[in-house]
């Protein structure tokens, strides 16, 4: 019976395969695979939910798909069945064939028809990875597709200016849900000694066992599960990015943000319940978090001028109830409210261009002025603040870009003094003389081998701060990722004696990406000739597969799960103890900073209007 699971991931990925090699002139042909393998892929799960129950629903768990190991370390692939599983499962499925079907009429003719299809049935594929996932591992890899589809579909109109900024935003927000799952893993590595499976976390003696003397250790991972939670389900402070994800086509608006995509926060609540269940405090703090989304999202939806971010607003501020829900302990109820919401907001954006085109009509024959009523009416003055700080959403998206991008830029302008040539020169010097430290590590000074890889990741993280407030070299912006990297590599070795087949594993995708992006910038400036960080250039319009071979470089050197840093990414963590956070915190910023820099130079290169103005140039909005 468990085996059978594997199926639900396997059929959507075999859709995406075949849908790759489809000629893009074929539209049938694409949106036949698309809903063919969607609808197969829901019929049979419908068959299997049915089967399960007549076999009295037991929970089903499939532990068998090792990727790499070493003497302390596995990382596997661990799929888990549930009701919980059940209920993401069949809203996902069922909303995916509908909105695969709707697309196929909607996007005709559309310059983009394929690469739609191809990334709803990418995001169908990690949606799925992340549903039936049974360990952390197997659910970042789910998570991370899940971006990356995300970033892909919000400048589906790639040609345009908002578009591709505001997938940026989006992207940027869900990097710091991406760094929240890693530290959860590194301290869950430290905490049971092994990749713990959601299967046993259901063990109350097992779990209690554990945090009885390292209570501090479980608030810690509850809190950057939270995290990773309120940044997917656009919770407060990270609710602006919601509605500013709503400029891709309306079936993608529909699926991802008014229904799947938005909710997985709540599944991984959900799914981590038993671990924080008996933190009171934690649960305290879930609670307030939807509570205060719950009512910003209410009033801001109230004052939207789109019908989009109308109901953004609203499916964020359904979502802070769910927050409470399952705060409180009501797991049943959540995924019922999770299933309505779901189908209502999808339905609401599916409807809504037909409905606003009613309302554009009916307004000119049928006005009807609104009745103010004076029941619970507050002061004036009060009410204007209200409605005020509403029009502004609460001015959540300038808090984000003060308060976590604007330092991160102060610190690369202000790191003008370190030209590259000063920093190729000291990088070059450190690593020169880290590798014969290396050597003779035991000549070193204990009070210095102390701080090393403190010191070394702290340089790594201001390479990469550079890189991302550089805006003249692309080269220098790409070399200055590709440095930190190694920088990482190198203070981890320090920190920690183990197999450099771990450090090989982690730079080995990254070195690889990062020629394969050299190549892509060499073969980019013999076609044209000037090219930089100053503006969107929309190459992409002109040479689609350099384009996307460049994003694939960007994906591996960033961590993406298609080359062995992914995986090393995981391991470098397990490398880090328990009380060295400092170290860690560096380090997990440079994946922040790192994948926001790559993802800038590949927006900035390729996306946009085309800078060859004989082209068609795309309007600023959808």
């Amino acid at each position: 019976m468990e085996k059978i699971i594997q199926l639900f991931i396997l059929i959507p990925l075999l859709g995406f395969i075949i849908s790759l090699i489809i000629p893009r002139q074929n539209e049938r042909l694409i949106s036949l695979t698309a809903f063919t393998s969607v609808g197969i892929n829901f019929i049979g799960f419908v068959v299997f939910v049915l089967y399960w129950l007549f076999n009295g629903f037991p929970v089903l768990n499939l532990k068998e798909i090792l990727i790499y190991k070493t003497t302390n370390y596995e990382f596997l692939l661990d799929f888990y069945f549930d009701k919980i599983t059940v209920v993401y499962l069949f809203v996902g499925s069922f909303l995916t064939f509908l909105v695969t079907i709707y697309s196929r009429y909607y996007l005709h003719r559309e310059h983009g028809y394929k690469r739609f299809f191809n990334t709803i049935l990418f995001f169908y594929v990690g949606y799925s990875i992340t549903v039936l996932s049974g360990n952390f591992e197997t659910l970042f890899l789910g998570w991370e597709i899940l971006g990356i589809s995300s970033f892909l579909l919000i400048s589906f109109y790639r040609e345009r200016y908002l578009p591709v900024k505001n997938a940026i935003k989006v992207f940027s927000i869900y990097r710091i849900g991406d760094v929240g799952i890693l530290l959860a893993m590194w301290m869950s590595h430290h905490l049971w000694n092994e990749n713990i499976t959601f299967l046993k976390l259901n063990n109350y003696e097992l779990v209690h066992e554990h945090l009885q003397n390292h209570s501090w250790i479980g608030v810690f991972i509850s809190l950057m599960i939270l995290i990773s939670a309120a940044a997917k389900s656009a919770q407060f402070p990270f609710s602006s990015w919601l509605p500013r994800a709503m400029e891709g086509p309306t079936p993608s608006s529909a699926i991802f943000y008014g229904s799947l995509s938005v909710h997985i926060g709540v599944f991984l609540l959900l799914r981590t319940f038993p671990f924080w269940e008996y933190q009171y405090s934690v649960r305290v703090i879930i609670g307030v978090l939807g509570l205060i989304t719950a009512i910003m999202g209410s009033l801001t939806a109230r004052v939207q001028s789109s019908v989009k971010s109308q109901v953004a607003y609203a499916s964020l501020a359904q979502i802070g109830l769910i927050f409470i829900e399952v705060a409180a302990g009501f797991e049943t109820l959540a995924l019922i409210h999770f299933a309505g919401n779901a189908f209502l907001r999808t339905y609401q954006l599916l409807v809504s261009p037909s409905v606003v085109s009613y309302l554009i009509r009916e307004q000119f024959y049928n006005f009807t002025p609104r009745v103010h009523s004076s029941k619970f009416a507050l002061p004036k003055r009060l009410q204007y603040t209200i409605y005020m700080l509403s029009l502004k959403e609460w001015n959540l998206d300038w808090f984000v870009y003060q308060f976590i991008w604007m330092p991160i830029k102060l610190v690369g302008r202000k790191m003008k003094f370190l030209n590259f040539k000063a920093a190729l020169v000291l990088f070059i010097i450190i690593l020169i003389g880290a590798i014969a430290a290396l050597q003779n590590e035991a000549g070193i000074p204990a009070q210095v081998h102390r701080f090393l890889p403190e010191l070394i990741g702290l340089f790594g993280l201001l390479l990469v701060a550079k890189s991302f407030a550089e805006r003249q070299s692309v080269m220098v912006s790409w070399t200055l990722v590709l440095m930190n990297n190694i920088m990482i590599a190198l203070a981890i070795s320090f920190n920690e004696h183990f197999e450099y087949s771990h450090i090989i594993l982690y730079l080995s995708g990254g070195l690889i990406a990062g020629a394969l992006g050299y190549f892509c910038f060499i073969k980019l400036k013999q076609l044209e000739k000037e090219i930089d960080l100053t503006q969107f250039y929309g190459h992409s319009y002109k040479y689609p597969r350099l384009a996307f071979l460049f994003l694939l470089a960007c994906l591996g050197l960033s961590g993406f799960p298609i080359t062995p840093t992914f995986i090393g990414e995981d391991l470098i963590y397990t490398h880090i103890q328990e009380h060295q956070a400092p170290l860690a915190i560096i380090v997990s910023l440079s994946f922040i900073i790192d994948g926001l820099a790559l993802i800038r130079i590949y927006s900035r290169l390729f996306l946009g209007p085309h800078i060859k103005r004989f082209h068609d140039v795309g309007f600023r909005s959808s």
